[in-house]
């Protein structure tokens, strides 16, 4: 039989299928029209497109009936003209060809709504055809209308209105074509607001009754959903099954994703008793394949292989053949692991304590999130490990997370290097939380999340010079590992920014008194030459003497006018990477050297209460960079302070906060439906591109360290801003 293409959309051509020995056309809207003129008068012209916009399955078919016994072209044409008439619909469609106002009143003003609608500008799209509704209750397009009227108030969550709109269409156009669309729309409110046994009763009432294939395609969708929802994905499977069996592309597309979601959440008596029943070739392979992954799990490794082994054989084409292939490797010799099981490994004991405790509340946070949110399907299983502060207590805590088959680990925060070799061993991916140098280059297997002094010199010194304009910098840092380590970065980072580094003195940690490189770096350590003691410098116009210089000028100060040269202060920005205890006697020391109007950088150390209470009118001002800032506006911050503040009574800091994302990238990755495997996690962690953690977008470079644009934050006042 010949198929009719729906037409209901504006612009779409009437198709009719060949036949052997028969020759069809192709006769879109304006073709016909273009025809009828030739041969019917203008009114009766416009008499048709007033009364007709559809062209139905009837119209075809007569058309062909009369092509095969052989009438003329110009009486088909002529015939097929009244039976336009007498097979359409009452109520017109929207067509593109602008149709005179009087043939068709509102035309223009349900066009519009129409391209609001396809611009997914609901509410204009909704105002518009409200507009038609009130203007012409009685139009020809009221069915119409309100069918989209309903299906817009279902996109805004409006489930109640939209129901009020469709049954508005049923009762009063209960014969017309788009009735059982309405009831579809029903169906869809009734999943929408969450009314599942609704949706279920209303879902097997509509199947009783003949629908379109679109229509039914939908209908089985809409049920898959709801069972998905209700945590019953062996019904979803069904459901999802059948409207595949019925759909069309892109809905099809769709519909296959959504089946694989289920299945992947199916334990192994369902998959069983679903290749029971189940014949068709899309929703068996899914079905075969996961039934190979959950035995595995099962630690039924060799019913494991025999499903796999079946699979591969049996759809050598599909896009998990060669996930099955890996997988049979590994049953073969190496690995096999609980996909929903992570293991964490974090300094429970001994020194490092505090900070093991800190990361373990960001990850246990995450776990209950994660798992209340998930739809159905095992939930995610954690097994913690103190790593404590010996090496027998980390070899025995990483041994048991092997023995365990941790599907990835989390951690450890110190002595990362010999927990990286086992997992790297093992072929387990390890995401560490270290800021050790080059622990990344252990393996493929290992990663790492964490505020580096790498990520702090790169988002600083680049804020500096493309946001401040700063070129000049000099340091005054630290002699020892972590003030060595950001002094050489900084110099570096300045360099690759087209700046210049000036300045660069080391101080002893232990000291108090900073006068010394101080004065170094401006110029007032060594005395002036004789023969320099004559040279007086330009009188300086008081007008342009800032309220700030007088406030701190050398005579405030109470240094006399021998006490050796004027500064030297040709920098832009000074750099000093140290904590508090330490920055925060500095910083006042560098104003008495009249070190005036220059920008105060610092590393994450200083995001730090103490740092406010030392020095608080010589660090207004100060810039540094961290990796998280509790009091962002972003959404996602605020919702995860909020939560980790109502479960521990503290704010959250960057260990609680980075351990958190790195436990929810693990946990979404390790149950999406593609993956199976740990290579596949950790193909997937390098596929990573801005993962929305609440430490910024996160992704991983070709080194597997993270990547990641730093909060920027300002002293102001009694607290820090956060910078744009």
């Amino acid at each position: 039989m010949p198929r009719q293409r729906d037409i209901s959309a504006p612009g779409n051509d009437l198709i009719l299928e060949p036949h052997a020995g028969i020759r069809y056309a192709v006769i879109g809207p304006s073709a016909f029209t273009t025809l009828c003129h030739e041969l019917l008068n203008e009114r009766l012209l416009r008499d048709i497109l007033a009364v007709c916009i559809r062209i139905q399955i009837k119209l075809i078919n007569e058309i062909e009936i009369l092509m095969k016994t052989g009438v003329s072209k110009l009486i088909i044409l002529v015939v097929g003209g009244l039976l336009f008439v007498w097979a359409c619909a009452p109520r017109p469609t929207v067509v593109k060809e602008p149709v005179p106002a009087a043939v068709y009143p509102g035309l223009n003003t349900v066009l519009e709504a129409d391209g609001f609608f396809e611009a997914r500008n609901y509410e204009k799209a909704l105002d518009y055809y409200q507009r038609y509704l009130d203007q012409y209750p009685d139009g020809p397009a009221v069915a119409t209308v309100l069918l989209r009227i309903g299906t817009v108030q279902n996109v805004l969550g409006q489930y109640g209105s939209a129901r009020d709109s469709f049954n508005r269409l049923l009762a009063d156009y209960p014969r017309n074509e788009l009735a059982d669309d309405a009831k579809v729309g029903i169906l869809a409110s009734y999943y929408g607001e969450g009314l599942y046994d609704n949706a279920v009763r209303i879902g097997a009432m509509m199947l009783e009754q003949p629908l379109s294939k679109s229509q039914e395609a939908r209908t089985h969708e809409i049920l898959g959903d709801t069972y998905l929802a209700l945590q019953s994905p062996e019904d979803a499977v069904y459901f999802y099954a059948m409207a595949y069996r019925s759909a069309e592309a892109p809905q099809s597309t769709l519909i296959e994703e959504k089946l694989k979601t289920a299945i992947n959440l199916l334990n192994t008596s369902d998959i069983l008793a679903l290749l029971g029943h189940v014949k068709d070739d899309l929703p068996r392979s899914y079905l075969m394949y996961q039934l190979g992954v959950n035995l595995a799990a099962e630690s039924h490794y060799d019913q494991a292989a025999q499903a796999l082994s079946d699979f591969v054989a049996a759809y050598p084409a599909h896009e998990y053949n060669q996930q099955a292939r890996r997988m049979l490797e590994e049953l073969s010799g190496r690995t096999v692991y609980n996909r929903t099981t992570i293991g964490c490994l974090l300094p429970l004991s001994g020194r490092y304590q505090v900070y093991g405790e800190k990361a373990l509340k960001g990850v246990e946070i995450a776990l209950a999130r994660f798992n209340q949110q998930a739809i159905g399907g095992q939930p995610v299983q954690l097994i913690v490990k103190d790593s404590g502060s010996n090496p027998g207590t980390l070899t025995a805590a990483i041994e048991e997370l092997v023995q365990a088959r941790v599907a990835a680990i989390i951690g450890p925060l110190v002595d990362a290097e010999y927990a990286a070799e086992i997992a790297q061993k093992n072929g387990i991916p390890i995401i560490t939380l270290t800021q050790k140098e080059n622990i990344t280059e252990i393996g493929d297997w290992v990663f790492r999340n964490f505020l580096t002094p790498e990520m702090q010199v790169k988002r600083i010194v680049g804020y500096a010079t493309d946001v401040l304009g700063a070129r000049n910098f000099v340091i005054l840092y630290p002699e020892e590992k972590y003030g060595n380590t950001f002094m050489n970065l900084f110099w570096d980072e300045a360099i690759q920014h087209g700046g210049r580094v000036v300045g660069v003195e080391p101080y002893d940690p232990s000291q108090t008194d900073f006068a010394e490189p101080i004065k170094k770096l401006v110029g007032q350590y060594y005395d002036t030459p004789w023969d320099l003691k004559d040279i007086v410098r330009p009188p300086q116009d008081s007008d342009t003497v800032t309220s700030k210089e007088q406030e701190i000028s050398r005579g405030d100060r109470g240094r006399r006018e021998d006490e050796g040269p004027e500064a030297i202060v040709d920098f832009d920005a000074i750099f000093i990477p140290d904590a508090p205890a330490k920055a925060g006697l500095i910083v006042p020391q560098l104003a008495y050297y009249d070190i005036e109007n220059v920008y105060l950088l610092g590393t994450n150390l200083w995001h730090s209460p103490k740092m406010i209470e030392m020095a608080r009118d010589y660090v207004q001002g100060a810039i540094m960079s961290d990796g998280f800032f509790p009091e962002s506006q972003n959404r996602r911050v605020r919702e995860f302070v909020k939560l980790f503040e109502d479960t521990y009574a503290e704010t959250p800091g960057v260990i609680e906060a980075t351990a958190y994302d790195t436990a929810m990238m693990l946990f979404q990755i390790c149950q999406h439906p593609d993956v199976q495997s740990r290579t596949a996690i950790k193909e997937e962690l390098l596929r990573l591109r801005d993962f929305p953690g609440v430490t910024g977008l996160t992704s991983f470079d070709g080194q597997r360290d993270a990547l990641k644009e730093l909060s920027m934050l300002r002293i102001e006042g009694d607290g820090f801003v956060e910078l744009k």
